[in-house]
């Protein structure tokens, strides 16, 4: 009789149990099995169990964490489809090329780093033989995400290939002089080699699954097939710490994205020592992919440990395995046999009898040399599993030796990220264990010789056909010849220069308001590309729902709650719109994705992104330097913009200094308009500029940073004056003055000029009546477009100078002969105004809400921050009382009259 108790269900399964008998059957097994056999054989039946019905489609939680064994057994191995010792060859003269350029820079000071390449060799190697696909063939070709640190051996490959010289070598790290290779992947600074910036540790991964994600957009779309493109991203274990490694995992196997391979090289060292001292770096990664749905592939152990598997009859090492932290690891690949014969197989009697089995020499081999990661044979199978894995993305956990081949001192060692160089002693030892014909008389003044076994060799023969039938070369960005996007029609730009009579429309609608006209472009429209981070209806996009849909893999599979509604939530298949949910990270991949793609695939794509501007490039600006260095060209638009415009949000919500930390990036082109009509004039010319006909010597590889308002007022018609668009372009221009706003001033009235930038030209507009109506005061107002690109122009202007040329400033220019003082005015920090006061010849002032924001009304917090119209007339009349032009007492009055 089956004892109750042992068939009672836990109080906490809420499965119901339809054969109790049954259940009680299977638990006595399993007790039976621990009691005999040991629990170890009950929890290696267990997982058997599990890894069955997992293959065999039985609805089961996943099992997150498999044992401490390459995932594809010797015996599964496929051969490799080439010469396994020819590729040996050519990974020994790129190991050998990467170390000598990088302790041969050592004597300039300017770094380099050799370990991280030392062990990833074979990652690339592989790849670059037999995965890879170039640009040269059909499509795209695939899109490869480079280790930053691992750099000196991309460029020693090219340096076999003949695609770099000697002399390229020895500029490395050293650019001034025009023929130098920079230190990471940097597209702007190396374009036609590499295609992504990687270094900045983190941004390789997000970017890698977003532009797997964007390549089966342009796929869904219409616009390029790209089911052939592969995107792989060779990342460090050390850098999976970084947040914005692993926010994404779960994106890319929701939308099931088999076009993407992570290789993380696990050499399981970070920058000062190991990644996880204490625990196992590889397991955790492999629970944190396999709880995110990837498909894991786990290459740890090199061929020399078939022999001690075989010997593992109990099971023993697999456990020993599993629980030897990864800093232990480290020192067994530093410590001899007898260290290790000790320490980990004197553990458990079973390792010591298989230990007896065992010389020094193969112990050494396996502890000290033999990974999955350094041999061909293991890599080319993971990576052919990666590819004909289908319905979810793949990460191949790569164990390696950092420092691998650089000899004792570098091998697993703490400092070694830090060591730059090798002694000649060390190199010529490194000589011998790579076999490379390299003479002791090729050591001229004990300087490393670069190595090559010649143009026409059988090594760089064979390297030269691999990538041939691959493709071409790799890494290569290739920007193919693309005619200009035809300019849309006129009439959507100029319907904003009637202005918006008595209606009130914030520069946020507006922006989106033109875009809706954009998008319906019967040239250009569908290559536009709206990115929102889940804000869309706080920006009003909500219209653009049912038109051009959310981009969704799987379509709508439901109908949505507000489907009987005229703006209801459309999904599709080939949706326009990506809508990204709350992650700006996520929304800054997508825009470089799109924003690079006329490089990338040779489809120019437009996109704008537009977010909260507190949570852009306070937020994200890594990302948008990455953008610049990507030569990404697209629309950032910041909406609620400014400290004081959002009401009641407060202190997190405020923006008051977003076009400051823009303004560092050379890339962008910020812009701070107050009209509709000069957002129309902006977009037009970003247009014309970034996919048109751009002018001479004018940089395409830019992108725009406009920040618009949430504050509904009435819009202007645009001035008729002659320049107005060439003022809005250069930053700066008189929307008005005193006797064309009707104000008839006194012939001899003081007057002063009122610059104000976004949402502060209307107090500048209200300050200008209050001025002349109560103070008799004339003030001229005039709208500053972009405080940073008039400065830019300054700067210029002054580099020109020291040339020996001639040129004034264009805001100089502007304001010449401008009456009165200046006095500056926009609704952020004052060092965005301030920008150019060191070269405005008239007395300069500024306001500006410099601090922290705060909940409260537009009003409150503008008489709070001291920028309200109120608060400008006072201003003003300081300022033109000291200059003597209005009476002292005139401040203090005014001061007074308004309760400042």
């Amino acid at each position: 009789m089956t004892d109750p108790k042992a068939i009672q269900p836990s109080e906490l399964d809420q499965l119901p149990d339809r054969d109790p008998e049954e259940t009680a059957e299977w638990q006595a097994s399993l007790d039976a099995v621990a009691k005999a056999a040991g629990p170890h054989r009950a929890a290696y039946l267990m997982r058997r169990t599990l890894e069955r019905a997992e293959g065999a489609g039985v609805a089961l939680p996943q099992l997150l964490e498999t044992d401490y064994v390459n995932t594809i057994p010797t015996a599964a191995e496929p051969a490799v489809d080439g010469d396994e010792a020819m590729e040996s060859r050519i990974t020994a003269w790129n190991r050998w090329n990467a170390a000598a350029m990088v302790t041969r820079g050592s004597k300039y000071g300017v770094g380099g780093h050799i370990a991280t390449f030392a062990s990833a060799a074979w990652l690339y190697e592989t790849g670059f033989n037999h995965f890879f696909r170039g640009k040269e063939g059909d499509g795209s070709g695939d899109q490869l995400y480079i280790q930053g640190h691992a750099s000196p051996g991309i460029y020693a490959r090219a340096f076999l290939d003949g695609r770099l010289t000697e002399g390229h070598l020895d500029n490395f790290r050293r650019e001034a002089g025009g023929d130098g290779l920079p230190s990471y992947p940097h597209p702007r600074r190396l374009p036609w080699l590499w295609e992504f910036p990687t270094v900045s540790m983190g941004l390789g991964p997000i970017s890698a699954i977003y532009q797997a994600r964007f390549n089966r957009y342009l796929t869904s779309r219409g616009i390029k097939d790209l089911s052939n493109s592969h995107v792989w991203a060779f990342l460090g274990d050390g850098e999976m710490d970084e947040p914005e490694s692993t926010t994404a995992l779960t994106l890319a196997s929701r939308e099931g994205l088999d076009n993407l391979t992570f290789v993380i090289n696990c050499n399981l060292q970070r920058l000062d020592g190991p990644v996880r001292a204490n625990f196992k770096i590889v397991q955790e990664l492999e629970a944190q992919f396999r709880g995110a749905g990837w498909n894991v592939v786990k290459s740890l152990w090199g061929t020399a440990w078939d022999e001690l598997f075989r010997l593992d009859t109990t099971g023993a090492l697999v456990r020993r395995l599993r629980e030897v932290p990864d800093a232990q690891v480290q020192t067994y690949q530093t410590r001899d046999a007898a260290y290790i014969r000790e320490d980990f197989f004197g553990k458990d009697p079973a390792l010591v009898e298989m230990a007896k089995l065992l010389s020094d020499d193969k112990i050494v081999e396996c502890f000290h040399l033999s990974r999955g990661g350094h041999e061909a044979r293991k890599v080319y199978a993971a990576y052919r599993a990666a590819l004909s894995h289908t319905g979810a993305p793949t990460v191949i956990l790569a164990q390696t030796v950092k420092g691998h081949t650089l000899g004792e001192g570098f091998a697993s060692k703490n400092a070694n990220h830090q060591m730059k160089k090798l002694s000649v002693d060390e190199f010529k030892a490194m000589r011998d264990r790579l076999e490379l014909p390299i003479k002791d008389s090729d050591f001229v003044d004990g300087v490393v010789p670069y190595g090559h076994p010649g143009a026409d060799s059988p090594e760089v023969r064979y390297l030269q056909e691999r990538r041939a039938a691959l493709g071409g070369p790799a890494p290569a960005r290739r920007v193919h010849p693309v005619a200009p996007l035809p300019a849309p029609a006129d009439k959507a730009f100029a319907a904003f220069d009637k202005g918006s009579g008595s209606q009130n429309v914030a520069t946020t609608m507006a922006f989106v308001r033109l875009v809706k006209d954009l998008v319906r472009d019967k040239e250009t429209g569908r290559r536009w590309v709206p990115i929102v981070p889940d804000e869309a209806r706080t920006f009003g996009m909500e219209s653009l729902f049912p038109s051009l849909g959310i981009y969704s893999p799987k379509g709508q599979t439901y109908e949505p709650v507000d489907r009987d509604q005229l703006m209801y939530y459309k999904e599709a298949e080939n949706g326009q719109i990506l809508n990204e949910g709350i992650t700006e990270a996520g929304s800054m991949a997508d825009f470089i994705a799109a924003s690079t793609s006329y490089a990338t695939h040779g489809e120019a794509m437009i996109p704008f992104y537009i977010f909260y501007s507190m949570f852009g490039w306070q937020r994200t600006a890594d990302q948008m330097w990455q953008l610049g260095d990507q030569l990404g060209r697209g629309f950032l638009v910041g909406a609620t913009a400014g400290r004081t415009t959002l009401t009641g949000e407060g202190l997190q919500h405020a923006d008051g200094h977003s076009p400051v930390i823009a303004a560092t990036n050379p890339a962008a082109l910020s812009y701070d308009p107050a009209f509709a009509y000069e957002i129309a004039i902006i977009v037009k010319d970003g247009l014309r500029r970034m996919y048109g006909e751009a002018a001479p010597g004018e940089d395409q590889n830019v992108f725009y940073y406009l920040t618009v308002y949430n504050e509904p007022l009435p819009q202007p018609a645009k001035p008729s004056a002659a320049g107005i668009d060439e003022g809005i372009l250069k930053g700066l221009y008189r929307f008005n003055t005193a006797e064309s706003a009707g104000l008839a001033p006194a012939a001899d009235a003081a007057r002063i000029q009122l610059l104000g930038s976004g949402t502060a030209i209307h107090w500048a507009l209200k300050a200008q009546r209050m001025l002349a109506e109560e103070w008799g005061v004339a003030a001229d107002v005039w709208s500053a477009t972009s405080w940073t690109e008039l400065r830019r122009d300054a700067m210029e202007a002054d580099e020109a100078l020291l040339r020996g040329e001639e040129r004034v400033p264009y805001v100089r220019q502007a304001l010449q002969g401008a009456e009165g003082p200046v006095l500056a005015v926009s609704d952020y920090m004052r060092q965005v105004p301030d920008q150019i006061a060191q070269w405005v010849e008239q007395d300069y002032t500024s306001l500006g809400a410099d601090g922290f924001g705060l909940s409260e009304t537009r009003e409150a917090a503008r008489r709070h921050f001291g920028i309200d119209a109120e608060s400008v007339v006072v201003a003003a009349l300081a300022q033109l009382a000291r200059r003597g032009e209005v009476q002292v007492t005139a401040v203090k009055e005014a001061r007074e009259k308004y309760g400042l």
